[in-house]
């Protein structure tokens, strides 16, 4: 936020919205990190979780519209940002910060879906990683 500040990014200062974005990074996080989780209660080696968490998220991020406007993207990635839950992270960001237009009820409860999904599945792979 210092960074876009100093680029001269017209940012809210509004504590409701700040208080909303943070909560936006906390369900992104949980998701991402019980990906992880969930890869390596699979795979049960630090080296398969490292390839295959980056061939996994490294295609999220550039399926998501972290990078360009999803109009502009090919139909079949649409398709595929419509179920990104980085997608939806990022459009709440961007209507939260910057007052882009955004679904934020939408883009809330699917992250709380994905997130709470993630969680389930991540508990239940992570007593594999404790044998």
């Amino acid at each position: 936020m210092v960074l876009a500040l100093l680029l001269g990014v017209g940012m809210t200062a509004n504590p409701l919205k700040l208080l909303a974005t943070a909560v936006a990074l906390l369900l992104g996080s949980a998701f991402f990190c019980c990906l992880s989780i969930a890869i390596a209660g699979l795979v049960l080696s630090r080296d398969r979780v490292m390839g295959i968490g980056q061939a996994i998220t490294m295609p999220l991020f550039f399926a998501s519209n972290a990078l360009y406007p999803t109009d502009l993207m090919p139909s079949w990635l649409q398709i595929v940002n419509h179920v990104n839950p980085l997608g939806y992270e990022v459009d709440a960001l961007r209507g939260l910060l910057i007052g882009t237009p955004a679904q934020l009820g939408l883009d809330f409860g699917v992250l709380v879906f994905a997130a709470a999904a993630m969680i389930t599945i991540a508990s239940a792979l992570l007593p594999r990683l404790v044998r």
